[in-house]
């Protein structure tokens, strides 16, 4: 299975689950260095520790053979009071020109989750003044590296915060105060992909939310008209906004149903408008099943997951198997899901999360065999090819992670990287980095640009 001659094979990590140095050289502290941690996980202050040791970890992408390496900068470290710091600028020079210099192509997201704590304070989203805060940082950041960075992602994730920000730690309010944030997000997104085009930089901007076709639970007509709505209000809404500038109207329509529906200015639409995006990177780690939302007669059972009275409810997919953190994993699903958001939008595609969360262990003899990982990535990259064939455009493939860091709700424990990195949740241990058999079997394929199965 071979892959075009200019495919991006790369992997990806963000700033606060990777860095460290949480308080170093001017950096300020962000919403995920001030959250409550889960008992039994760790906290971001010194994460994997790569802040300091940036030089190493950039090798071992070089061996890899990395050629494109996706990271989030921490506008915590970039800036502060409005103030920009001189020394978190310097950090994301020498990261892109070390990578650069390694050929490897640097992507870069705005932002991951790490709202700076002083700007949650003074009412984080919900606060439109955040709009313009976040304009002025991506300048700053396109004023230094827009000639070095081909690749720039927006908001990672947008549509996580919005349904899920309660396990993620970036928001607790009510659905209504939620998507009111979300649309201050979507407002900003545009301004700044307005900005960067105005800028006449030389690379492409796009969002980067993670994308999750919906199954219906059965053929009953019910059960496809509630995957149409939890598609719409999961999936669509955000990518109709940052494609089209507009909101989809079955979202529209579910969120004025629930009392959710934002304020929207007309300088909002205007704006919206204005600033739509030149390619989308999405995240993929499984798709999603739905029926219609059940009666009281059924006894919903309050675990069985997220659902919205009238229009739909998840439900479990019992021809899919699960990692064992009980994700479902659905190789095929990634096939569809990239030929539907091709057949959407015709805009390129970018996957920049992909992979398995395992207990991975080091042996005595510092080996570390994930066959499991292995697996799970060969059976992507497989449907990936497919895709490819089926006409999908995609630049490049960046799984999750290039090395382990701490999971955002499941700390260290869940790791995803090719490379080890030698700490628990409770220990730091050594810190130092080890190659799994991943690491090699990714070597391999990256070198050959083909996919040879059960290799």
């Amino acid at each position: 299975m071979k892959f075009p001659t200019n495919f991006l094979w790369g992997a990806s990590t963000s700033a606060y689950q990777v860095e460290g140095a949480w308080n170093e050289d001017g950096k300020v502290a962000s919403v995920q260095d001030m959250k409550e941690i889960p008992a039994g996980t760790s906290d971001f202050k010194v994460a994997v520790d790569h802040y300091h040791r940036f030089e190493e970890d950039v090798k071992l992408f070089k061996e890899l053979g990395l050629k494109a390496y996706r990271f989030s900068i921490s506008w915590s470290r970039v800036m502060s009071n409005g103030q920009v710091n001189p020394q978190g600028l310097a950090f994301y020079k020498k990261l892109i020109d070390l990578l650069k210099q390694n050929d490897i192509e640097p992507i870069a997201t705005v932002f991951h989750f790490d709202l700076p704590y002083e700007i949650h304070q003074q009412g984080g989203w919900e606060n439109r003044e955040t709009i313009q805060k976040f304009a002025d940082y991506c300048q700053v950041l396109f004023d230094h590296f827009g000639q070095d960075v081909k690749y720039w992602q927006t908001i990672n994730e947008q549509n996580v915060m919005a349904l899920a920000g309660s396990v993620i730690g970036t928001s607790n309010k009510s659905m209504k105060e939620k998507f009111q944030e979300n649309h201050h997000m979507l407002v900003a997104q545009a301004l700044v992909t307005k900005q960067y085009h105005d800028g006449h930089y030389p690379g492409l901007i796009g969002p980067a939310p993670n994308i999750a076709s919906v199954y219906a639970a059965s053929d009953k007509p019910e059960d496809q008209l509630a995957a149409l709505n939890m598609s719409a209000l999961r999936n669509w809404l955000f990518l109709d906004a940052a494609v089209y500038g507009v909101y989809n109207h079955n979202a529209w329509h579910i969120l004025s149903k629930i009392g959710a529906c934002p304020e929207v200015t007309e300088a909002d639409h205007q704006l919206m408008q204005a600033g739509t995006c030149d390619y989308i990177a999405f995240n993929y780690y499984n798709t999603m099943t739905v029926s219609a939302y059940y009666t009281k007669e059924n006894k919903l059972d309050q675990q069985s997951g997220f659902g919205i009275p009238g229009f739909f409810q998840a439900t479990d997919n019992k021809n899919l198997p699960l990692t064992e953190f009980g994700w479902p994993i659905d190789p095929e699903g990634f096939r569809f899901t990239l030929n539907e958001i091709y057949s959407r939008y015709r805009l390129p595609l970018l996957i920049t999360k992909n992979g398995i969360g395992a207990k991975d262990e080091l042996t005595a003899d510092g080996q570390i065999h994930d066959a499991y990982r292995i697996d799970y990535l060969e059976q992507h990259i497989e449907q990936m090819h497919h895709a490819l064939e089926d006409g999908v455009e995609i630049i490049g493939y960046c799984p999750w992670s290039a090395i382990d860091l701490i999971s955002t709700h499941e700390g260290i424990q869940k790791r995803y990287g090719f490379i080890y990195v030698d700490r628990t949740d409770e220990d730091l241990k050594s810190l130092d980095r080890y190659k799994k058999d991943s690491f090699y079997w990714y070597q391999q394929l990256i070198a050959k640009n083909e996919l040879e199965k059960g290799e």
